[in-house]
């Protein structure tokens, strides 16, 4: 029978009863979660479980990253895990599908790069991440209708000229709200150099991932002080109140995913490993 690989969920900051309070957290595979520690009495630790060798190889991974069911089933416990470990102390996420040959290897990367991991956990102690998004509502496609030409006619326009000018109102509108969106763009950014210990810009949201109604043009996230939370939120909020077509979501707390790089490259388990 082939030996599990190791699954590192994130490094941490090793505190009293954190094995305890992970007692029943289920991770990938139904794998019960337990703490690797880089050395005894060391503040440093890492969260994993023991899974199946034949679907953490690494071509294995390769056919596996591109099955939406297992990759999504994949995340949802990476994140259960992560969720249940920022309840108890300050948690450095590693990427999805971090992957060692055992837990020495474990100990090992702990021990190697100490240094940078306590420093990244004390930037992140006390803070977590809320991310922010700002939609443009989508303007709606100009169609000359019978009661619009009618009212064309009225005014002395033929029905080309009616939609013509319809189209320049409509063209003005957006551009309106993007020149809003962009104000309420630089008014967030502004909130966040005064009150945010880090801020991360992705990649706009677009297909299947604009879960917003609008047009997303700003996806951004925050770390935040536990303390600055609330007041960081309710000032994003306003920085929308009247501009038109503009609206901005809050999202959080989460886990500080978007400042944990570099850590957590993806690496799995090579196919000829001893």
């Amino acid at each position: 029978m082939t030996e599990p690989v190791t699954y590192a969920y994130a490094v941490l900051r090793d505190i009293e009863g954190l094995a305890a309070a992970l007692d029943g957290v289920e991770g990938v595979a139904g794998a019960p979660v337990r703490l690797v520690r880089a050395s005894p009495g060391s503040e440093l630790a890492a969260a994993v479980s023991s899974v199946p060798a034949q679907d953490f190889r690494e071509s294995a991974l390769r056919r596996h990253l591109e099955d939406l069911d297992w990759l999504e089933a994949v995340a949802r416990a990476h994140h259960t895990v992560i969720e249940a470990l920022i309840a108890h102390t300050t948690v450095l996420p590693l990427r999805l599908a971090t992957v060692y040959l055992d837990d020495r290897r474990v100990e090992t990367m702990l021990r190697a790069d100490a240094q940078q991991f306590s420093q990244a956990v004390g930037r992140l102690a006390g803070h977590l991440e809320w991310g922010v998004k700002i939609y443009v509502d989508r303007q709606p496609d100009v169609q000359v209708t019978d009661e619009a030409g009618a009212a064309a006619t009225t005014e002395g326009l033929s029905p080309g000229r009616a939609y013509l000018r319809a189209r320049r109102v409509q063209r003005h509108s957006r551009d309106e709200s993007y020149r809003a969106a962009r104000q309420a763009a630089e008014h967030v950014e502004a909130i966040g150099r005064d009150m945010a210990a880090g801020h991360a810009r992705h990649r706009l949201q677009q297909g299947e991932l604009a879960t917003g109604a609008g047009e997303n043009v700003v996806n951004d996230a925050y770390l935040l002080a536990h303390e600055t939370a609330a007041e960081f939120r309710t000032r994003v909020l306003e920085a929308a109140r009247g501009l038109p077509g503009v609206r901005i979501d809050v999202t959080g707390p989460w886990a500080p995913y978007s400042f944990a790089a570099p850590f957590g490259a993806e690496s799995p388990a090579p196919d000829s490993a001893p």
